[in-house]
């Protein structure tokens, strides 16, 4: 997924800022990285680059710190993050089939975000919702019993709200 010039613009100052809060003692990259993550909500390309300059370490040891936590994302977020609760639970009762349908649907795999910037889809591992499995969050609301087709089901009440509320704004004006 490319970035714009100011969406490399503002990482970059953001990673900026933020690491002229740390020292560039080795021991800092991951606080730091989670900070720039916590801004952005994710680490691109620039924000590793800095950093590498910043704990002067090449950038591939970055990249590798990145890659091995999974709490780091290198693509933006969508603006309809939908997580697949993978607990014991959901998983028993087809979490893995569940992901697909969504991958499928969307035309992504986990951790990717639709290029219109829609949705992102990440796997999480329990959400505490073990009576209501297969769940999946959409945002910050629980959807439970989830099946293949209520996937298609809450992608439609998706594109319902949006079509409604962009007709509200034009109404509105």
């Amino acid at each position: 997924m490319e970035l714009t010039a100011e969406e490399i613009r503002i990482a970059a100052n953001t990673t900026g800022d933020v690491l002229a809060g740390f020292s560039d003692s080795r021991g800092n990259l991951i606080p730091a990285l989670q900070q720039v993550q916590n801004k952005l909500g994710y680490v691109p390309r620039v924000a590793m680059q800095k950093a590498a300059a910043h704990f002067r370490i090449p950038a591939v040891e970055v990249y590798g710190v990145i890659t091995f936590y999974n709490q780091f994302r290198l693509t933006p977020p969508g603006k309809n993050q939908v997580k697949i609760c993978m607990g014991t639970a959901c998983h028993m009762r087809g979490a893995n089939i569940i992901q697909e349908a969504w991958e499928r649907r969307l035309q992504i795999k986990v951790g990717e975000t639709t290029a219109d910037r829609e949705f992102s889809l990440e796997r999480v591992a329990c959400v505490g919702c073990c009576t209501m499995a297969p769940v999946v969050v959409i945002n910050e609301e629980v959807n439970g019993k989830i099946t293949p087709t209520r996937v298609d089901g809450l992608l439609f009440a998706h594109e319902l709200d949006k079509k409604n509320a962009a007709e509200a704004k034009g109404g509105a004006e």
